[in-house]
């Protein structure tokens, strides 16, 4: 199960109490005051890992409290502080305030740690208010309470580059070949249901990172077919691939697809149609029209796009592709790591 978006509830533990308390051992003539400290109560650290790469355990367990710290005790015994917590976390996961809607943290690299809640510092105990002129204080504090918040998560994908377009235009054929990734493949809409990562390898030990993002129709930033709830995990990348079904199986005109791709895009961020974009005309073992190649061709010539043509099935195009995609990411800019 894939999930990408969750709400969780954080508490970091509450610091221990001062403690009031005197000696009064036989052989200690001036013991007075000695109420220790209270501990302070334990932090909670959300700590990015390569290890998970959906939000899935969050959903199962939401609430995540540190311990809290322990109360001091006489002879000016400071209490134990209370044991922090660290969450693993994806690579890739943005941390949001649920009520304020702040962006508080972006995890983009294995191994950052994020405080996301302080524990109280421990109350003083009766032995801190001791002076001079005042020797048997009975002042002592209750320990501060730590931080809570309720957060909001949200995972996005680390990919180089987004493979986008209509249901069935060989999005996941193409990952499939290209990479070691093995996604469903079937001969009916939304056979994809979730992001796919990918491995690419081209010449010599150069790699890249492909995501398969599941299909979009038209109508999707209104909530039809699957939504455009996925487009967040192409924000990082830095080359969209638009993948267009040229077969005349698919009765549709691949003109009119990629321009509804376009719009959708458009209407979830007007910055994906800033990213690199090159246009890939699939299924070209099932194509007799060229006049449906060349059409798409022309529309990609005049939008000044490279184009590509393939067959996933026959692997013609698929090396050059390969070749092109990783030119293109190592020539693209870094993209932005701050979300919208």
């Amino acid at each position: 199960m894939f999930i990408d978006e969750v709400r969780i509830y954080v508490k970091a533990g509450n610091g221990g109490n001062g403690c009031l308390a005197f000696r009064r051992e036989k052989y200690v003539p001036r013991g007075g005051p000695s109420g220790g400290d209270g501990g302070r109560g334990g932090d909670v650290t959300l700590v990015a890992s390569e290890h998970y790469n959906t939000l899935l355990h969050f959903r199962f367990n939401p609430e995540y409290k540190a311990e809290r710290g322990r109360h001091g005790e006489g002879s000016n015994r400071t209490g134990r502080e209370g044991e922090s917590i660290d969450i693993p976390t994806p690579v890739g996961t943005v941390v949001y305030d649920a009520d304020t809607g702040e962006l508080l943290h972006d995890f983009t690299t294995p191994g950052d740690r994020f405080v996301v809640a302080r524990g109280g510092r421990g109350g003083r105990g009766n032995a801190r208010f001791a002076t001079s002129t005042h020797q048997a204080p009975t002042e002592h504090e209750p320990g501060h309470p730590g931080e809570e918040r309720r957060l909001r998560l949200e995972l996005k994908l680390l990919a180089d580059v987004g493979l986008v377009g209509f249901p069935n235009a060989g999005k996941s054929t193409l990952i499939s070949r290209i990479s070691a990734a093995r996604p469903k493949i079937a001969d009916y809409p939304f056979t994809t249901l979730e992001p796919n990562l990918g491995v690419v390898r081209t010449d010599g030990d150069r790699t890249y990172v492909v995501a398969d993002i599941p299909g979009l129709i038209e109508g999707a930033h209104l909530g039809h077919g699957l939504g455009t709830q996925f487009l967040r995990h192409i924000e990082r990348t830095r080359l969209l691939a638009h993948l267009v079904d040229v077969s005349e199986s698919s009765g549709r005109d691949p003109v009119q697809d990629f321009e509804i791709v376009v719009r959708e895009l458009a209407s979830f961020s007007a910055t994906l149609l800033e990213k690199p974009m090159i246009v890939v005309a699939t299924k070209l073992d099932a194509a007799q029209a060229e006049v449906r190649v060349a059409a798409l061709e022309d529309l990609a010539r005049r939008r000044n796009l490279p184009f590509f043509k393939i067959s996933s099935v026959t692997g013609q195009g698929i090396d050059a592709l390969k070749r092109a995609m990783g030119d293109l990411v190592l020539s693209a800019p870094e993209p932005s790591r701050q979300p919208e």
